[in-house]
C-alpha cells in the first residue's frame, strides 16, 4: 500500500498528543550529536503529524539561502544539489517572514516549483512549512508533507509543530554551540604538539655541552615548528570565519585562465622538485568571484596534487561551463592527479577538520583544514566542491563558481 494510501492513524486526545511533544522535546534538548538530533526532529515531526514525508532545511549564513540538512524522503547525496534561494518558494517565504504556511493543494500555489520532487522523484500534495525561530533569529524551516489519508491541516496541527520547531531550533542551536566548543577543544590539541616541540628545543638549546651540528638541527626543527604554528593559526581563523558566516567575500569579474597561470606559477618549484607536470586546458571565462579566495582555493587542491602525486607524475587542470543554482552559468575546475589514489574509506573523512592522510612517503602533513576551508569557500560562492578517486589511478577535485560570460 503507497503512503498516500494508508489509513489515517487513530487521532489521540489533544492532551495526548503534547504530552508526546513534551517528552520529545526532553529528548532534543539531551541531544548534542547534531546529526542525531536532525533524525530526531523530522521523524517526531512526521509522528506529531501524521504526515508522509518531514524534513528541515537550514539558512546557510554566508548566503542566506536555504539547504535540506534532512529529509525523511531525499537521499543524503540528492539533497546537496538541492538549494533554496532565500526568500523564493514556499520555504523561503516562511524563512523571511518567520510565519508559518498552510498549501493544502500545491498546484494552485504560484511559488511552488516541482524542481526538488523532480529531483527526487516525489509527489507533493501538500505542505504545512513552520519556522525554526531562536530567540534572535530564524535559522531554517521544517516541514511536513502531505497529510495522511489526503486530510487537511488543522490549527493543532499548526500549533504543535510551530512549537516543535521552537524546541528543535533551541536544540540546533546548542548542538553547533557544543560543536564550536569541540572545535576549540581540537583546535588546542592541535596547538600543543608544535608548542611541545618548541619547548623542548629550546631546553636542548640551553644545555651547555650540545654539539655545534646539534645546535643547528634544533634551530631548523624549531624554524619548521614555527612555521607549522603560523599555517595553524592562519586556518583556524580563516575556518572560524567561515563558519561564522562573519567573512565577506569580495566580488570582482576576473580571468579564470590568468588565476590558473598565476597559481600554478606559484607551486611550480614544489612541482619541478618531485618532476611533476602541470597542464591547463580549457575554454576562458571571466569569473565573479572572490578572487583571492578562489586562488586560496586553487593553491590547496595543486599543492595536494603535488603532495599526493607520483614521481614524474602529472596534474591536469580542466575548465567548462555548467549550469549552476536557478540555471545560472558557472564554470567548474577539476584538479586530476596521477597519484596513489584516495581508499572510499578516506574518502568519506575528506571534508573534516584536522583529517589528513599520510603522503606517500609515510608522512601526516598539513593543518587538516585546507580542504574544510576550500569548502566553505566554494559554497559560499553557492558552488560545489566534489571528490572523485580510485586506488593506483589517482584522484579528481573540482569544484565551481559563478561566471559572467565566455570570452570569445
Amino acid at each position: 500500500m503507497k503512503p498516500s494510501q494508508q489509513p489515517l492513524p487513530t487521532v489521540e486526545p489533544l492532551i495526548e498528543r503534547y504530552q508526546r511533544l513534551i517528552e520529545i522535546s526532553q529528548q532534543l534538548n539531551s541531544t548534542l550529536d547534531l546529526n542525531s538530533l536532525l533524525r530526531k526532529i523530522i521523524w517526531a515531526a512526521k509522528e506529531l503529524t501524521y504526515t508522509e514525508a518531514t524534513s528541515i532545511l537550514l539558512v546557510d549564513a554566508s548566503t542566506g539561502h536555504l539547504r535540506f540538512e534532512i529529509a525523511s524522503n531525499i537521499k543524503p547525496q540528492d539533497m546537496e544539489d538541492i538549494i533554496v534561494p532565500k526568500g523564493t518558494g514556499i520555504a523561503g517565504w516562511v524563512a523571511e517572514h518567520g510565519e508559518p504556511r498552510v498549501i493544502d493543494d500545491v498546484t494552485t500555489e504560484p511559488t511552488w516549483s516541482k524542481r526538488v520532487d523532480d529531483t527526487i522523484e516525489f509527489t507533493t500534495r501538500s505542505i504545512l512549512a513552520v519556522p525554526l525561530r531562536t530567540h534572535k533569529k530564524v535559522i531554517g524551516v521544517l516541514e511536513a508533507i502531505n497529510k495522511i489519508g489526503g486530510g487537511k491541516w488543522d490549527e493543532n496541527d499548526i500549533n504543535i509543530l510551530t512549537t516543535l520547531a521552537s524546541q528543535a531550533a533551541i536544540a540546533i542551536e546548542n548542538a553547533r554551540l557544543f560543536q564550536q566548543s569541540d572545535f576549540i577543544a581540537e583546535m588546542v590539541h592541535e596547538l600543543r604538539t608544535p608548542l611541545a616541540a618548541l619547548k623542548a628545543s629550546t631546553v636542548l638549546l640551553l644545555r651547555p655541552d650540545l654539539p655545534d651540528s646539534k645546535r643547528s638541527d634544533i634551530i631548523h626543527t624549531m624554524h619548521g615548528e614555527t612555521e607549522r604554528l603560523s599555517r595553524l593559526t592562519t586556518d583556524f581563523l580563516d575556518l572560524a570565519r567561515l563558519e561564522s558566516g562573519r567573512a565577506r567575500l569580495d566580488m570582482s569579474h576576473f580571468d579564470v585562465t590568468k588565476l590558473l597561470e598565476e597559481s600554478v606559477d606559484v607551486v611550480i618549484p614544489q612541482a619541478n622538485d618531485k618532476r611533476v607536470t602541470i597542464h591547463i586546458d580549457g575554454d576562458p571565462f571571466i569569473a565573479n568571484a572572490d578572487r583571492g579566495k578562489v586562488k586560496q582555493v586553487l593553491l590547496n587542491l595543486l599543492t595536494n596534487a603535488i603532495k599526493y602525486n607520483r614521481e614524474n607524475g602529472g596534474i591536469f587542470i580542466t575548465v567548462q561551463q555548467v549550469t549552476g543554482v536557478e540555471d545560472q552559468p558557472y564554470v567548474q575546475i577539476s584538479v586530476r592527479d596521477t597519484g596513489y589514489g584516495i581508499s572510499k574509506e578516506h574518502q568519506k573523512h575528506m571534508f573534516e577538520k584536522f583529517y589528513r592522510v599520510a603522503d606517500t612517503a609515510g608522512f601526516t602533513q598539513g593543518t587538516g583544514l585546507g580542504l574544510v576551508i576550500a569548502q566553505h569557500i566554494v559554497q559560499a560562492h553557492s558552488g560545489q566542491i566534489t571528490l572523485e578517486s580510485e586506488q593506483g589511478v589517482g584522484s579528481t577535485f573540482a569544484f565551481t563558481i559563478p561566471i559572467t560570460s565566455s570570452q570569445d
